[in-house]
């Protein structure tokens, strides 16, 4: 890091280009070197920080879309000309805010760079617990590990020895899915995009059967397999037509949690929900949501999880890229299935 005077640094930051249709190239996504002063103003409610770890989550290609009033309910477009946003672990370097001083830890969201000013608002948590990964804030202690929580705890109200299905399965929040509803005492499939991952799903996360889509002639048919009886809970993370096989395999009183449709994302024309009658004939509950709803249980959950990690019953799997610029290629690798597990960047060590 190149010092220009005593307290101002050069700050590597990742910028949009412009508003993306279809699937973003790396080419959307530009570097720029700014200059930010280590110390805030006098007076100031400020936090400058420094990025440790970033985060590649599905949803921000929603942020880098054209802004309409659908997506804008779930977070405000990215502004081109300005760093894309994200969710971070990072080092305060200099605080004007009562609840942060020099040294902290913390996590929520950040723009993309090497440093970060911030104004702390409900997105962002000091870290108490220093005994685990740091890089868990990312993930399982982070955004992803709320969204696994709240999505299967609060909207599912699963019971033990239901069926539970997740799409997606390997990924940050899929494969906490699957181990909460393993220690709920269901019986949990998971699909998955390469036998690599379905393996994952199986040995290390213990679910009792995976499958990979990719490879399933018939997804109905694969369902069905993996389910006789039927589904009572299914974990949506794909949309697209694993919702439509889906939809055709769910029990009496099922209840669908809608987290994510990363096959819809990068579509300029999205799919339609085909077999939607079956929701009335199966008194089917369907939920979307959006885990910003539940920071509030933020507290509850982490006295859930980590008891858990401490004891090694949930296991978590990290894929970590080194670098900020690799940021870009590592965030839409996930539009390709390229990541195995949480997809992390290592900006600066611990």
């Amino acid at each position: 890091m190149a010092t220009t005077c005593n307290a101002t640094v050069t700050n590597k930051q990742v910028i949009l280009r412009d508003y993306v249709t279809g699937f973003p190239k790396e080419s959307d996504l530009i570097f720029t070197d700014s200059t930010i002063d280590l110390k805030i103003p006098e007076g100031s409610k400020t936090v400058l920080v420094k990025n440790l770890y970033l985060s590649c989550d599905p949803y921000m290609r929603i942020r880098m879309g054209i802004p309409d009033p659908g997506t804008a309910a779930l977070a405000p477009p990215y502004i081109p000309g300005e760093p894309i946003y994200g969710f971070s672990v990072s080092k305060v370097i200099d605080s004007g805010h009562p609840d942060y001083k020099k040294g902290d830890l913390l996590w929520g969201l950040v723009g993309w760079g090497e440093y970060s000013l911030i104004t702390p608002d409900f997105s962002h948590y000091k870290i108490q617990h220093t005994d685990v990964p740091l890089s868990y804030y990312t993930g399982l202690l982070g955004m992803p590990g709320m969204t696994a929580y709240a999505g299967f705890y609060e909207i599912c109200s699963p019971k033990k020895g239901e069926t539970v299905f997740v799409s997606a399965a390997s990924g940050a929040v899929g494969q906490l899915v699957g181990q909460f509803a393993k220690i709920m005492g269901c019986y949990v499939v998971g699909s998955a995009g390469s036998n690599e991952k379905v393996d994952l799903l199986k040995n290390k996360f213990g679910f009792d059967d995976a499958f990979n889509y990719k490879e399933e002639q018939d997804l109905n048919a694969a369902l069905k397999r993996c389910f006789p009886e039927g589904i009572d809970i299914y974990f949506e993370n794909v949309g697209g037509k694993m919702l439509d096989a889906v939809l055709l395999n769910m029990k009496l009183h099922g209840r669908i949690a809608v987290c994510g449709m990363i096959s819809q994302y990068n579509l300029e024309d999205q799919e339609g929900v085909h077999n939607l009658a079956n929701v009335i004939y199966k008194r089917i509950r369907i939920q979307g949501f959006v885990v910003s709803d539940y920071f509030d249980k933020h507290l509850k959950f982490l006295d859930f999880v980590l008891p858990y990690i401490r004891e090694g019953k949930i296991t978590y799997v990290e894929d970590v890229v080194e670098g900020l610029e690799n940021g870009p290629s590592a965030l839409l690798g996930l539009f390709h299935g390229k990541n195995v597990g949480k997809q992390l960047i290592l900006v600066a060590p611990e």
